[in-house]
């Protein structure tokens, strides 16, 4: 078959970009497999040097099919590179796999994600395959290695242009659904910050691709597919990044085993132990944490808003 491209979004961390591709090349297909580089543009004159370092090395990067570069002369923030950039590559290829800067692999990162996205391209309850798994602990008796949760992944995920093409980016239809408290608690199953998130994000106060991939996910009765041992882990909470505070609460064992087993399409159905779980785990969430979108600088404000609605919906 042919193999998706990966999209890899880098900014002005040259230590964790260089960690993040040395990992991505050790996956067993990485020399069949096209590479897409999107560097962000600096803030500020402060960020230049650290830009053009990360830079440098993209210049250099080898051991792929073909590396294709994109240099921004301006800053597009996280949110603005990953819609345009995944959105340009997705109408050549029909499908693509997505990572960022902080991010390391399992060596059979990208056989589990075209393999996934192979099988699961005709199933439209799959909106995307993740390649993330947080530290949930599994329920006794469950057999199956991956399972769909309500929230998508962020840490090295995939999907298909019609997919990725039914997101509204504007989400037009945001009042009348903050007026539908079904609604917002089917979306909260993935968590009860989902909803506070995207309303941040339609106030302008943060800017997150994530929680409106989200949402598309919830819209179209749809789910992500993810590994029950994570084929991916992350480096980026260390304070480091825009949107990373640091917390050890996501850190994983990365999976390295050869073989998964592959639902046939159809089968494999939510489980609502494992969701609880997941849901648990990403309530009253450190910032820093998959589809982050808040700045450090802004985590304060938005922990003292978070704490009010939490208390104002006990008293309520």
């Amino acid at each position: 078959m042919a193999f998706a491209p990966v999209v890899l979004f880098v900014f002005n961390r040259p230590r964790h970009t260089q960690r993040t591709i040395d990992s991505l090349k050790e996956s067993l297909l990485a020399a069949e497999t096209e590479l897409f580089v999107f560097s962000d543009g600096p803030r500020c004159k402060n960020d230049e040097a650290e830009v053009e370092a990360v830079r440098a090395i993209i210049e250099a990067v080898d051991g792929f099919k073909n590396v294709t570069i994109h240099r921004k002369t301006v800053n597009r923030g996280l949110a603005g590179s990953v819609i345009e950039g995944v959105s340009d590559v997705i109408q050549k290829y029909g499908k693509v796999i997505v990572i960022e800067d902080d991010l390391q692999f399992s060596p059979h990162f990208l056989n589990y994600m075209n393999e996934a996205l192979a099988r699961y391209q005709d199933d439209q309850r799959i909106f995307s395959i993740g390649g993330y798994s947080p530290p949930l602990g599994m329920p006794a008796g469950y057999e199956e290695d991956s399972y769909l949760s309500y929230r998508c992944c962020t840490w090295g995920w995939a999907t298909w242009q019609d997919r990725w093409e039914k997101v509204d980016w504007e989400v037009q239809d945001f009042d009348r659904f903050c007026k539908d408290q079904d609604r917002v608690s089917g979306f909260n199953r993935g968590g009860n910050d989902m909803f506070q998130i995207l309303k941040l994000q339609m106030a302008g106060k943060i800017s997150s691709w994530g929680i409106r991939w989200d949402y598309a996910h919830f819209k179209n009765d749809a789910y992500c597919f993810r590994p029950v041992n994570s084929i991916v882990g992350n480096t980026g909470n260390d304070g480091t990044g825009v949107h990373c505070g640091v917390t050890d609460k996501f850190d994983v064992t990365i999976n390295t085993q050869s073989t998964f087993g592959f639902p046939e399409p159809g089968r494999l159905q939510v489980d609502d132990e494992i969701n609880r779980r997941f849901a648990t785990f990403y309530d009253g969430r450190p910032r820093g944490g998959e589809d982050s979108a808040i700045p450090v600088s802004n985590m304060r404000a938005f922990l003292r808003r978070l704490l009010a609605w939490v208390r104002r919906r006990a008293l309520g």
